[in-house]
Parts: structure tokens; C-alpha cells; sequence
């Protein structure tokens, strides 16, 4: 009787495809952006009664009108980037390393610190020096803790790094709060002698960490496709065992690709408050270590494609404030724009890795 049972066909099917070339990556790609700015200009006109031809222009001053803007966006992509930088080891290796955020924040603690407490005793290569060498230290003290749960007990990384979020945020308020004193609000750190900021190159201050992260771009890249760590850290995301038969000590990579990761990351907090800030609050990784993980995945780990992400997310993020700023139109519409285009960008990545087989199709397929 069982034999006679008919199992109904489903209309659809996913299987996933092998992988696809770049050519036709690209050409997905394209297609989703051009579909977000149809559906976009639907919800522009409908929406707000808008032109949409003139809120994109708005959206592209955002970023492109001036020299000035355009370095603002440079400046907002390499905090961005560094972070992703900081977070590809670690999810290549499959670690969920969400708690960037704090990491950041201690780096730019300690950096504040010793900018408030030693600015005016060191010469300032020794200051840079120590407050870069504090920042890394105290970053990849942030990526240690969680990697050696991991390593010794097989804790949840992912819980794990996102509760020492809050940890790190609640540090930073305390030690914020003992610093400003009898003061309303800490404020620029070492306002009259500037000791411990970085120098202006290029009429900005934050030139410098353009630079660093470009130099942390291409080494990024060399180290996870042509060092022996980085093989390592690829055999580790494919299969923990594969690697252990290999001879691999899956606790030691663990344990150093989030030193690693930490470090970059506590790197990342010393540029914000040297180069970009001259102040440490809560707010000053800025979300940034939740976005760079969209980053990260985005870019599958490659991290010149995440410069292009960064930059498109940046993009998006200063186009979405500037169409709020010129048609006094309500915040959350104008993140809803930008949202549309992220949501089909995103999409398109499923379109990338898989592919719909509908009823009957297969069928064909075989009897060719």
C-alpha cells in the first residue's frame, strides 16, 4: 500500500549552484541594484510625491558634490574597512566574532588614557607609539578571553563576544565618567596641546588613517591567501577535524586568529580617537562593528571587494542623511530609500548560490 502513495511534487525546488563565475556574480549584482532603484523611485514618487530623478541626485551630493564630502566618505569607509579587515580571519575560520564593537571601544580607551596621562611626559613618537601598543593590546586581550573559551570549553562564540560588548560599553562609561570629573561631558582630549593627535597631512587629520588601512588592505589579503596562517585558517573554517588530521592545532589557530582579529580591531579604536575623534565615549565605534560584519560576508572575506562594500555602505548612509537634510523629509523615510537598495543587494546574494528547479523541470533536465 505504501507503494501506491503519490507524493505531490512541490512547484519549487532550491538547490545550490556550483560556483558561479565572476561574470555573472557582477551581472546579479547589477540587475538587483537596478531593480532597488525602481522599486525606490516607486516609493519616492508614491511615498514622499518626490522626483525620484532629483532625490538621487541629492543621494549622490551626499558623497561626490565637493572634495570635502568626498574625503568625509574616505575617512567614514577606512573605520569601516578596518573593521571588516579586522573580522575576515576570524569568520573565515567560521569564529562569529560579533563583539568588534567593544574591542574597538577598549582599543580607544587605553589610547585615551594614555593620550590624557602620559601626553605631556613623552615626546610624541614615544606617545604614538605607546598609545598605538595599548590599543592593539588591549584589543587583542578583547579577542583572547572568548577565543580561549572557545578553545577550551567549546563555549558559544557568538553569545560570548556579544555580551563583552557590553561589557566593554559599560567600561568606557565608567572610566568616561571618572575623567571628565566635575565636567558636564569629557570633551577633546588634550585640547590646547593637541599631544596625541595625529598630524594634519592633505589639509585633514585623518589622512593617516586612509593610509594605515590601505596598507592593512593589501596585507590582509596576502596573509589569508599566501601565508601558512592563512591556510590554516582555511582548512580550520572548513572542517575542524579535516584539520586536525592534518596535523593543524585547531586550539592554537583559534586562539591567534582572534588575537589577530582583536588587535586590528583595538588598531581601529587608536585611529578613531588619535586621528578622527581626539575623544572616547560609548557612541565611538558608531555601530560600526555590526556593519562590518555585513561587510565581511558581503565580500567573502576578500577584503578589496569589502572596500567596495564599505564604500557602497557608506555611500548609502551619508545619501540617506542628505536626502533628510535637503527635503526635511523624515529620518526612517529616507533610511528607508537606502534600505531598499541594501535588502536587494543583499538578496541577490541568494541568487548567486542558489538556484529555483521548478515542477517538472528536473525531468527535462534528465532526459537530455
Amino acid at each position: 500500500m505504501a507503494d501506491s502513495i503519490k507524493y505531490a511534487e512541490p512547484l519549487v525546488r532550491i538547490a545550490r549552484r556550483e560556483a558561479a563565475p565572476l561574470g555573472r556574480k557582477v551581472a546579479v549584482r547589477a540587475v538587483a541594484i537596478l531593480l532597488a532603484l525602481v522599486v525606490d523611485a516607486l516609493f519616492i514618487y508614491f511615498v514622499t510625491g518626490l522626483n525620484p530623478i532629483s532625490v538621487y541626485g541629492v543621494m549622490w551630493g551626499g558623497t561626490f558634490s565637493t572634495s570635502v564630502r568626498f574625503s568625509w566618505a574616505l575617512r567614514d569607509l577606512s573605520t569601516l574597512l578596518c573593521i571588516g579587515i579586522a573580522l575576515a580571519p576570524a569568520f573565515k575560520m567560521r569564529f562569529w566574532n560579533i563583539g568588534a564593537e567593544g574591542q574597538v571601544l577598549v582599543g580607544g580607551l587605553v589610547t585615551a588614557l594614555i593620550m590624557v596621562y602620559f601626553g605631556n611626559s613623552l615626546p610624541a613618537p614615544a606617545l604614538f607609539a605607546a598609545m598605538a601598543a595599548g590599543s592593539i593590546a588591549a584589543g587583542a586581550l578583547w579577542g583572547f578571553v572568548p577565543a580561549w573559551f572557545k578553545a577550551r570549553w567549546n563555549t558559544n562564540e557568538t553569545l560570548f563576544t556579544l555580551m563583552m560588548n557590553y561589557v566593554a560599553t559599560s567600561i568606557v562609561a565608567c572610566a568616561t565618567n571618572l575623567m571628565r570629573g566635575q565636567a558636564s561631558s569629557l570633551g577633546t582630549l588634550n585640547k590646547a596641546t593637541k599631544a596625541g593627535w595625529f598630524p594634519i597631512l592633505f589639509s585633514q587629520r585623518y589622512t593617516i588613517n586612509i593610509i594605515l588601512v590601505l596598507v592593512l588592505t593589501f596585507a590582509m589579503y596576502a596573509y589569508l591567501r599566501y601565508s601558512k596562517h592563512g591556510y590554516e585558517i582555511a582548512v580550520v573554517g572548513e572542517s575542524e577535524n579535516t584539520a586536525r588530521y592534518a596535523g593543524i592545532n585547531v586550539r592554537r589557530v583559534i586562539i591567534r586568529t582572534m588575537i589577530t582579529s582583536g588587535a586590528i580591531c583595538g588598531l581601529c579604536g587608536f585611529l578613531l580617537v588619535a586621528g578622527r575623534d581626539q575623544t572616547i565615549s560609548t557612541s565611538t565605534a558608531g555601530g560600526n562593528g555590526f556593519t562590518a560584519i555585513i561587510v565581511a560576508w558581503l565580500a567573502k572575506f576578500n577584503t578589496f571587494y569589502m572596500a567596495l562594500i564599505s564604500f557602497l555602505l557608506v555611500f548609502l548612509e551619508r545619501g540617506a542623511s542628505e536626502i533628510a537634510s535637503a527635503y526635511s523629509l523624515n529620518e526612517y523615510a529616507a533610511d528607508i530609500i537606502t534600505g531598499i537598495i541594501l535588502f536587494f543587494i543583499l538578496g541577490s546574494e541568494f541568487f548567486i548560490n542558489y538556484r529555483l528547479i521548478w515542477r517538472g523541470h528536473h525531468k527535462e533536465v534528465q532526459g537530455k
